[in-house]
């Protein structure tokens, strides 16, 4: 009479398992040989899947999967052959899973917003440095350039460029023809003095205006 080896001293069931997804779906592949269908138990659970293989003479082989996120029971299969176990779960959401198990949560970062600033206008520039007010900043240096007073000729042209925006159209005619028809040489206000006549060249005292031919 043969004695039974104790389960603990019997052999493994060789098997290898891996797993590939698409968007409704994620197919788990047992390699295993020649498992009869009354060998194998699966039951399908949320976030679970358990194989059992039991072949007589060798170890009860129990894989057990925690499923990275849930899938749908009641749409779950597998099929049996020769060479394999393909187990086919259904996914209960179409999400890529990064890998078969562990907890979804873990690879979830989250990210807070502080949406306060909408509520109170423009977002501040941000900076490294603490109680750095960059709207602040930006005020005072308008209010500098405000106050800078331009000197020489850049003074002289914004008064001129003062005394033409406010001033009236006569204001305004007046200034165009003295300045066309003097060639740059003679600024004038007044329309009554220069708008019946041509007005002449007038080089500064010490030049002398030469016309150059075109």
């Amino acid at each position: 009479m043969t004695e039974e080896v104790p389960k603990d001293l019997q052999p493994t069931i060789p098997v290898r398992h891996d797993w590939y997804q698409s968007d409704s779906a994620v197919v788990i592949t047992i390699l295993v040989k020649n498992i009869k269908a009354d060998q194998l138990q699966i039951n399908f659970a949320e976030k679970r899947v358990t194989a059992d293989i039991t072949v007589p003479g060798y170890q009860t082989c129990n894989l057990d999967f925690h499923l990275l996120y849930k899938i749908i029971p009641g749409q779950s299969s597998y099929v049996l052959t020769p060479s394999k176990i393909e187990i086919k779960l259904k996914k209960s959401e179409g999400i890529r899973w990064d890998k078969l198990e562990g907890d979804a949560v873990e690879n979830i970062k989250t990210i807070r917003i502080d949406q306060t600033h909408l509520l109170s206008g423009p977002p501040a520039y941000p900076t490294s440095k603490k109680g750095k007010d960059w709207n602040q900043v930006e005020k005072e240096i308008k209010k500098q350039e405000a106050e800078e007073k331009p000197e020489g000729e850049e003074a002289l042209n914004q008064l001129f460029q003062n005394i033409y925006g406010k001033g009236s159209d006569e204001v305004k005619k007046a200034m165009n023809k003295s300045y066309m028809e003097s060639g740059g040489t003679v600024l004038s206000t007044n329309w009554s003095e220069v708008g019946n006549k041509k007005v002449e060249v007038k080089p500064p005292d010490g030049m002398e205006y030469k016309k150059w031919d075109s």
